[in-house]
Formats: structure tokens, C-alpha cells, sequence
């Protein structure tokens, strides 16, 4: 691939969207506890698209560079949440191991799911998250402590599969689970931070393998993952996302909430759009 066909400005534009995009990951995984990876696809998936990378492997490959991108933010972030004592261990270690094996199966399954079926799901799923985030924390509770350890490794599991195969960081999920039983946001998406690195360290491993040898790779790739758009995305997302975590601790439960709900809201419409082809 030659990429002298790229012009420099165009170059340029781009290096620049891949540093904002990796400030506003970070920014979202500290506030949010959520990896970013719903800003960082659409960035790579126009990188890719500018390298000439063909079609057919271009959203894998967008979607393997975010979760490279993920871990590392997420290890800083859920740092920086646990020193301030927000974290819930007990959640992690109960239900870490299921979001493991859920991501290995989205990694092995990933291939024989049809993209669009996964992107109306996930469109449903998070508008309800938003519309339950909107009508308050206090409303629409399914309990007032998280269920037994067997539906909560359960959980685990559906949530590192099935953000395995959209190609997210995992955290709208955990947060969702945590508010749905009566834990505050602030302790959800402190929490939430932590299954990051257990859904994208394995993840990546996992969009290596499957794209190891693949015609149409760009340079400096291992299998579906760009390391050379990885090492300048990491810095930024990183020093980022302390930050986030500062702003998620100034602000108040509902504030939280309602920008979580904005968020979702935002995901979901522009996956939407991508589905209707606009």
C-alpha cells in the first residue's frame, strides 16, 4: 500500500483527528467508564478509508484498533477511580471471569454475525438505557442490590460477548446492570472502568489472530489491529483520561446521569444512520 497516494494536508487533518479522538476517549472512559470506542471507529473507519484499505476488512480492522486503544485508557481510568475508593471490587471479581469467557466467544462467533442485526440491538438497548437514565435513577428499578452471583456472571457474560462482537469497551453495560439494582452512577461507572482491559486486552488478541495474513492490511498492522494508529491515539487517550474521572466526581448524580443518557442517545443515532445507509 503506497501511502504517497495521501496528500500531506490530508495526512495532517487526519493525524490531528486521531489525537482529538483520542482526548475525547479518554475523556468518556474516566467520566463514563466506557472505552470510546464509539468515537474512535468512525475515525479509523475514514483513516482506513483515505490508506485505500478495502471495504470488506475495513470495519474489522476500525474496530480492533479501538479496542487496542481501549485497554491501556481503561487501566488509567479505573486507577484513577479506584484511588478515590469508588470502586466496587467485589463486582469485579465476581463477574470479570464471565466477561472473559464472553469475549473469547464473541471473538470465535464474530464472523458469522450479520453487522446490521448487531447494530439495531445495540440501537435498542441503548435507548433504553438512556430512556431509564432520563426517568431518574430512583425510577425503574429491577431491585435494591445486585441479583445472585449466578445471574451476575450471567450478565458478564452476554456483556463481554456482545461487546465483542459491536466492538465496544463494555462499559454502558456494567453501568447499566449497576443503576438497574440501586447502586449510584458515580460507584457504576467507577466499576464499569474496570472491565475494560478484561473485554479488550483479550479482544485484541482475538482481532490479531483473526486477521493474521489478511489481503489489504495497512502498514504496521498485526491482523486486524493498526498498531501505528494505536501508538498515536494511546498517548492522548490516557492523559486524557484522568480528567474525566475529575469531571464524574465534580458532578452531581442527576447531571451524571443525564449526560450518560445524551451520550447513549448519540451512539445509537448515529448507528441507526449507519444502518439506513445516510
Amino acid at each position: 500500500m503506497d501511502l504517497s497516494l495521501i496528500a500531506g494536508p490530508e495526512i495532517a487533518w487526519l493525524v490531528l483527528a486521531l489525537l482529538a479522538g483520542g482526548i475525547v476517549a479518554g475523556l468518556l472512559a474516566g467520566l463514563f467508564g466506557i472505552g470510546g470506542g464509539a468515537v474512535l471507529v468512525p475515525i479509523l473507519f475514514e483513516l482506513f478509508r483515505l490508506l485505500g484499505v478495502p471495504d470488506d476488512i475495513r470495519m474489522h480492522i476500525s474496530v480492533g484498533t479501538s479496542l487496542a486503544v481501549i485497554a491501556p485508557t481503561a487501566i488509567r481510568s479505573f486507577a484513577e477511580h479506584r484511588r478515590r475508593g469508588a470502586v466496587d471490587m467485589a463486582v469485579l471479581r465476581h463477574m470479570g471471569p464471565a466477561v472473559g469467557i464472553g469475549v473469547i466467544a464473541g471473538v470465535v462467533i464474530a464472523s458469522m454475525v450479520d453487522g446490521a442485526v448487531l447494530k439495531f440491538v445495540y440501537v435498542l438497548s441503548a435507548l433504553l438505557i438512556a430512556a431509564k437514565l432520563l426517568a431518574g435513577s430512583e425510577r425503574g428499578l429491577l431491585g435494591t442490590d445486585l441479583p445472585a452471583l449466578i445471574w451476575q456472571r450471567l450478565y458478564g457474560f452476554v456483556a463481554g460477548l456482545g461487546s465483542t462482537l459491536i466492538g465496544i469497551g463494555g462499559g454502558i453495560y456494567i453501568s447499566a446492570f449497576m443503576t438497574f439494582f440501586g447502586r449510584s452512577i458515580h460507584q457504576a461507572v467507577a466499576t464499569a472502568s474496570g472491565f475494560g482491559p478484561i473485554i479488550a486486552i483479550p479482544a485484541t488478541i482475538g482481532f490479531m489472530w483473526a486477521g493474521w495474513g489478511a489481503a489489504g492490511l495497512p502498514p504496521g498492522s498485526v491482523g486486524y489491529v493498526s498498531l501505528l494508529a494505536a501508538a498515536l491515539i494511546i498517548p492522548a487517550s490516557v492523559l486524557a483520561a484522568p480528567f474525566g474521572v475529575r469531571l464524574a466526581h465534580h458532578l452531581s448524580r442527576r447531571k451524571l446521569e443525564l449526560a450518560f443518557a445524551a451520550f447513549l442517545i448519540l451512539v445509537a443515532v448515529r448507528f441507526l444512520m449507519n444502518l439506513l445507509g445516510t
